[in-house]
């Protein structure tokens, strides 16, 4: 009987391993891609306040030049 239940088991466990292992392998993919996610939105907002700011610049260096006196055109 004990070779028996042995056997029936066998099956069992190999298949709870190979569910188990999907599992782990699937966490860890599913881990990554998050990690990639979280790396790529921070690299968006660095460059969004970069940009951001770039722009701020040039606008308040734009509002800092006098404005050019429109010449007259020939009639």
């Amino acid at each position: 009987m004990t070779a028996h239940s042995k056997t029936a088991a066998d099956p069992a466990v190999s298949l709870f391993s190979k569910t188990q292992t999907q599992s782990m392998s699937l966490n860890r993919i599913m881990s990554e891609r998050d990690a990639v996610s979280e790396a790529r939105e921070a690299k968006t907002a660095r460059l969004r306040e970069l940009r951001l700011e770039k722009e701020a610049d040039e606008m308040a260096a734009a509002a800092a030049r006098p404005a050019l006196p429109k010449r007259a055109g020939k009639r």
